[in-house]
């Protein structure tokens, strides 16, 4: 759903952080890599002691490095699939650093199993959107589809939980997590059900 926007922040707002790194021959992995690290430390360093506001502040200052490592192999005319494959990966280590130090938050802080739990689902349902589309693309069918991809994921956990922690309404983030972890479940489902009429489709068409 935020993809649409992904286009407007690398042309303008990023660009000169792309043109930057450029010039100063930083490696597209290097920026993959120092993005991951960033979030995951933000992730599990801040949120488990509880200065959950703090920990978004600096992991937005990490988080699009997804953006620009993107622009600046295409700026660079990069050939190889490499990037690609170290972005993807890296995205689930930070997605399981930002998730599970949640949890721990909750764990540790909030005391709340209930929503522990919640964030173990979320992160589960967003490796299985994940996988699910790998997998359907090395199938051969197109399973990008779905209400809560990565970025809408990203974005509905980091929005909520700085407004919860600054105003002191715990509630906003326990209704975003809700919504999430449904809202990514669904996903799970419309991928699934979309690679089924593929496959049907093409099945048949081969009958």
């Amino acid at each position: 759903m935020l993809d649409r926007f992904k286009q407007f922040w690398q042309g303008v707002m990023l660009a000169p952080f792309v043109n930057l790194f450029v010039r100063l021959g930083i490696s597209p992995d290097v920026v993959t890599l120092v993005g991951t690290l960033g979030v995951s430390f933000g992730a599990l360093f801040f949120f488990p002691r509880g200065m959950v506001w703090e920990g978004v502040l600096f992991i937005t200052a990490f988080v699009f490095s997804d953006l620009i490592d993107g622009a600046m192999a295409r700026k660079t005319g990069r050939k190889d699939d490499f990037g690609a494959f170290l972005d993807s990966t890296l995205d689930r280590v930070a997605d399981g650093a930002l998730f599970g130090g949640l949890a721990l938050y909750f764990a540790w802080q909030a005391e709340s199993r209930l929503y522990l739990v919640l964030c173990l689902v979320i992160l589960l349902m967003g490796a299985v959107t994940s996988y699910a589309r790998a997998k359907a693309d090395h199938l051969g069918y197109d399973a990008k589809v779905g209400i809560a991809e990565r970025p809408d994921r990203l974005v509905g956990m980091l929005v909520p939980a700085f407004f919860a922690d600054v105003l002191n309404l715990p509630i906003l983030l326990e209704v975003a997590l809700w919504a999430l972890a449904i809202a990514a479940t669904v996903t799970v489902v419309q991928r699934i059900w979309v690679v089924r009429r593929q496959a049907l489709e093409r099945a048949a068409s081969q009958a």
